[in-house]
């Protein structure tokens, strides 16, 4: 069956999309940490970063950076932390969530809360500085 990624790489459950090419989707989490929590996912269904292939872990890194870079221009922070945890969703997946301090990635934290046109703005101003 399909995983909830899988489903919105094809289409089938809306998303916040920031970029995208033939291997891999990054879009704003619905549940983030800090405003600008973004998703990395590669198209290929997998359920451990680990089942995938040099190749494709090598990839979804060099796409994270591009999409952190441009995290950091729209959100004020100090850098972009990467988080894998993989147990939540069975699809590969990494989050990036803008940081100023180590606590800011605690699980346990807070979460933001954003309107859809909150969340639509984000979008457009990362795009634009990708």
């Amino acid at each position: 069956m399909a995983t909830l990624f899988t489903k919105i790489i094809n289409g089938e459950i809306p998303c916040y999309k920031v970029a995208e090419n033939d291997k891999f989707i990054a879009f704003l989490d619905i549940n983030p940490l800090k405003k600008g929590h973004t998703l990395v996912v590669p198209k290929e269904e997998k359920d451990y970063i680990f089942r995938n292939s040099d190749e494709v872990l090598s990839e979804i890194l060099i796409f994270a950076k591009k999409v952190a870079a441009a995290l950091e221009k729209t959100i004020e922070c100090e850098r972009i932390g990467l988080m894998v945890l993989g147990l939540e969703v069975p699809h590969t997946h990494i989050h990036l969530i803008p940081i100023s301090k180590e606590g800011d990635m605690l699980l346990s934290n807070t979460r933001v809360k954003l309107t859809d046109e909150e969340y639509k703005q984000l979008v457009e101003e990362i795009k634009k500085n990708m």
